[in-house]
């Protein structure tokens, strides 16, 4: 028996892996987050597979149901939005996990940030322009974050900041990133991205608190701000040159 940490992309029931969507189709137990996991996905598990909405469970709830199908000899799909790899909660249970003897696989999936990307048409990293993605958060009613991982000193860098879990709180963020990347800097917002009701706000920190508010965006959403979002005057990269030695 193993639980098998999928990735389940970022929405659309088409962007998982076909690892994940195989995995999912053999498992006996698929435990998922009803309120983030597109349910045409669950029509890939067995039609006796047991279902169990985490929605609303604790971590040592989940625990029971992992050891409940440990001991009935099912294998695991443990569905997360995203890629496990990125703020979902995986370690915490993995350590749960190990602590009991249960095996484990990680099955990675499409990330927020990539789908987000996509809606809005554009590369996160151009030559000259930039080549560093950050992602993070901001602590809000959270977990604190780490000392040195504040906006305010990651925002010396200049580099595009991708920010989950943080829509709520659009104000709070354009005021600690206005001093480091100036009013004009280009930033957006992609809400639901890959869904049916994707939603994509461009701007900059000028205006896209007022359009978040505007559009009354408040969860599963990603904010991203940086130079590349509009950059439009840069060179080639060397990885089709001509020139480039081969």
């Amino acid at each position: 028996m193993t639980v098998y940490f999928i990735g389940a992309g970022p929405g659309a029931a088409d962007l998982i892996t076909v690892r994940g969507a195989r995995t999912l189709a053999r498992c006996g137990v698929c435990l998922y987050a009803g309120s983030l996991v597109p349910r045409e996905l669950l029509a890939e598990c067995p039609p006796d597979a047991r279902l169990v909405d985490t929605a609303r469970l604790d971590l040592d709830q989940i625990t029971d149901e992992f050891v409940r199908a440990h001991e009935a000899g099912h294998d695991v799909a443990r569905l997360h939005s995203g890629d496990p790899a990125v703020f979902s909660a995986v370690a915490e249970q993995m350590r749960r996990l190990d602590a009991v003897g249960i095996p484990y696989e990680i099955v990675p999936g499409v990330p927020s940030f990539a789908a987000a990307a996509a809606a809005l048409g554009r590369e996160l990293t151009v030559p000259t322009v930039g080549q560093t993605v950050i992602l993070t958060r901001i602590a809000q009613q959270a977990t604190p974050m780490p000392p040195g991982e504040d906006l305010a000193t990651l925002g010396r860098s200049g580099a595009l900041l991708v920010l989950h879990l943080a829509t709520r709180y659009t104000d709070r963020v354009v005021s600690e990133l206005l001093p480091h990347y100036g009013a004009d800097c280009p930033a957006a917002v992609v809400a639901m991205a890959s869904r049916p009701d994707e939603l994509v706000l461009r701007g900059t920190l000028a205006d896209i608190a007022g359009q978040v508010k505007e559009a009354g965006v408040v969860r599963t959403a990603v904010i991203i701000v940086g130079r590349t979002l509009a950059a439009e005057q840069f060179p080639d990269s060397h990885l089709y040159s001509t020139a480039r030695e081969r």
